[in-house]
């Protein structure tokens, strides 16, 4: 009887290995395993053997029983996987929205003219420093020498956010709290510019965008003066537009430096174009970084990335660079 189990379970796994489908398989399992099957008809006959055979032969029915639903277990996995890809294959759909052959992408343009920019500093010397997008409102406007009730704060159309106490937390309206951190961070000498993207409660038209994107620059050493940041603006200037563009400065106001400035570059067919603010950094901001004005001076300037990246690219509205347009895109 023992080599008449090992017959059947043998012949039965490689039947179940030949089944060419999900009902083939189960057709073969009921034909092996059912009530009707060569392996239950031994197992009834079991009764009459004696104690030793009919434990020894017992044992062996159940063996073969377990290689032929474990042969069924595997060839199930084996057919339910090909139908599987079958149906995948068979349902698939070509979403392809885009000419076949294959292109690659690029950086959007802002992304290239912040590069650029990182680029042309480093190469005069500065570092690369950032900063948290949400700030505290000290960092943003009280260590920058705006008092509470200062009406310069009116510029900024601040957009708070619902954390710690109402007015303590908001969107950075500019970068140059991330100045304050690098002073608080390292001591000096500092040279550093701080690229980032800021927040302003600004409805968008041809050149405002209530999200855009800013690089400012500290320089905090001895003996700085306002010739160094004349100096420092003349040689980006050249260095980022080409030894055929010049800037100059012009008298302003800012809260954090003094004295202060705009600095406009002037083109090539002489006409000036305004690109930023920038002055002496303000003695009380000194003193808010950790730093002794009567040891440290230092300047400091900024400007809007996507506005240059705008008059660099000759792009006429600030919004198309934010569209998503492919037609635009592909041109940069």
């Amino acid at each position: 009887m023992l080599e008449q189990i090992r017959a059947i379970a043998d012949a039965g796994v490689a039947r179940l290995g030949g089944a060419t489908s999900l009902d083939e398989l189960r057709s073969f399992e009921s034909e092996l395993l059912g009530k009707r099957s060569e392996l239950s008809q031994l197992k009834a006959k079991l009764g009459g053997l004696d104690p030793d055979e009919r434990r020894t032969s017992g044992l062996a029915v159940n063996e073969a029983r377990a290689l032929i639903e474990a042969a069924a277990e595997r060839r199930r996995a084996e057919l339910a996987g090909a139908e599987r890809a079958a149906r995948v294959e068979a349902e698939r759909l070509d979403l392809t929205e885009v000419a076949p052959e294959r292109r690659l992408g690029h950086l959007h343009l802002v992304t290239q003219a912040i590069e650029r920019l990182e680029d042309v500093f480093v190469g005069l010397g500065f570092a690369i420093a950032e900063g948290p997008e949400v700030e505290t409102d000290w960092h943003n406007f009280g260590a920058l020498n705006f008092p509470p009730d200062h009406p310069a704060r009116d510029m900024y159309d601040t957009l708070y956010v619902e954390y710690g106490e109402p007015g303590s937390t908001l969107l950075r309206t500019h970068t140059s709290p991330v100045q304050v951190r690098v002073m608080l961070s390292q001591p000096p000498p500092i040279y550093a510019v701080m690229p980032g993207r800021v927040f302003r409660q600004d409805t968008p038209d041809a050149t405002h965008m209530p999200v855009f994107h800013q690089i400012e620059g500290l320089v905090v050493d001895k003996d700085i003066s306002l010739a160094h940041l004349a100096g420092t603006i003349e040689a980006f200037t050249k260095a980022f537009f080409g030894s055929e563009f010049s800037s100059r400065l012009r008298p302003s106001y800012f809260p954090f430096t003094e004295p202060s400035a705009e600095f406009d570059i002037r083109r090539p067919d002489g006409s000036w174009l305004e690109l930023g603010g920038c002055g002496m950094v303000h003695p009380n901001v000194l003193r808010a970084g950790g730093l002794d004005p009567e040891e440290w001076s230092g300047f400091a300037f900024g400007f809007g990335i996507d506005r240059m990246a705008k008059e660099r690219h000759g792009v006429a509205d600030l919004r198309d660079m934010f569209a998503n347009d492919i037609r635009f895109i592909e041109q940069f």
